[in-house]
């Protein structure tokens, strides 16, 4: 007979060992590889709305928490303590880039969740289309395979700085930052 005791996990007991393994900078979430404890009703919307059984989480200090153990593993997305590993539902992309600088020729984005990071070879940008409507949907790799959505605002400023250069052998229109030019849409659907 076992004396093992079976936990539920919970939002509340996932935020309490994020924060007893966290000291200073983001975790080790990549050398973590505790026993998967199944889903939690946790979802982060395509607006980076993290939402916890159905509620918007109110408070930043616990969104941005949430995000320092997020973890993309294959096609899944799990919050990862050293006890503990549970899926979580997102959307679309698990951050949003919400503003840009340009800083020495970088593109620096700020994400929804404090997240900083200079588009460049290690960040690249990317922009996928829809097949029906030809909208498009940028985004910005963060970290370890999760990426940020660019958000509509700052898209529409890249496009105003934005050029027409050689890539992939056609000219395209797009971006350049940290040395790297990032196609957006071949040159030939804006005549």
């Amino acid at each position: 007979m076992s004396t093992q005791k079976i936990v539920t996990p919970s939002a509340e007991s996932i935020a309490k060992s994020a924060r007893a393994a966290q000291k200073g900078g983001l975790p080790p979430v990549h050398l973590w590889n505790p026993p998967h404890c199944g889903h939690i009703d946790m979802r982060i919307a395509r607006d980076g709305t993290w939402f916890y059984m159905g509620t918007p989480i109110g408070r930043p200090e616990l969104v941005r928490l949430f995000s320092t153990i997020l973890r993309k593993d294959g096609d899944d997305y799990v919050l990862v303590t050293p006890v503990e590993k549970v899926g979580i539902t997102v959307d679309d992309a698990p951050f949003v880039a919400v503003d840009f600088d340009v800083v020495e020729g970088a593109l620096v984005f700020e994400t929804n969740v404090g997240d900083s990071v200079k588009a460049g070879p290690d960040h690249p940008i990317r922009v996928v289309r829809d097949t029906d409507t030809g909208e498009p949907s940028p985004y910005v790799h963060i970290r370890a395979n999760l990426e940020a959505l660019i958000d509509r605002k700052s898209f529409y400023r890249l496009v105003d700085i934005g050029e027409k250069a050689p890539h992939d052998g056609d000219e395209w229109f797009g971006v350049r930052s940290g040395g790297v030019f990032f196609p957006i849409v071949p040159a030939s659907d804006l005549d």
